[in-house]
């Protein structure tokens, strides 16, 4: 069982009207906050296994937005890829991952009980696992809050060529 290291304690009522009598007056002054959403869905032809980038076509679509901050969630909406950050200025960097990924999931059909789509798939599950199939990035002052050589990837995991959905969602103002 799961105990937390911290206690959570109850709001008592008389602070819990104190917080909303401060919003409702915040509110009243005309600083209201104007939170909104966009959505968008972006498809990705892969050619097998790899890492392909796609920084610029997910940064054009949040620049066109009006939103000055906010928070950017993408999602990959298939088991068998990922999405990773990782550094974009040295190729060696994506063809390091590969390897070890490669060597820690081998392609082995011995060890795995699902084999019915081929070698590839189980250590497709098993690495788009150990990575995530979401990411979150902020937006601040217009712009996405990336890292100097950081861009955004999507990792397929399966060795012929699929078209990958991921669903772009921002939440800001």
């Amino acid at each position: 069982m799961f105990l937390p290291e911290f206690e959570l304690k109850r709001i008592n009522p008389s602070d819990a009207r104190g917080l909303l009598n401060w919003w409702a007056a915040w509110e009243k002054e005309g600083t209201s906050v104007n939170m909104q959403q966009a959505q968008e869905n972006l498809s990705l032809q892969t050619t097998g296994q790899g890492l392909y980038e796609l920084t610029r076509e997910v940064v054009d679509w949040s620049n066109g937005l009006a939103f000055e901050t906010g928070l950017l969630t993408l999602y990959c909406q298939h088991t068998s890829a990922s999405l990773v950050i990782q550094e974009n200025a040295d190729p060696d960097v994506m063809r390091d991952l590969e390897t070890f990924f490669k060597k820690l999931v081998p392609e082995d059909l011995s060890l795995y009980r699902h084999r019915s789509e081929g070698e590839d798939d189980m250590p497709a599950h098993i690495k788009g696992a150990l990575t995530q199939t979401t990411l979150t990035i902020p937006l601040s002052r217009g712009r996405l809050a990336l890292g100097t050589w950081q861009g955004i990837f999507l990792f397929e995991h399966r060795a012929l060529p699929h078209t990958r959905n991921l669903v772009l969602h921002m939440v800001g103002e």
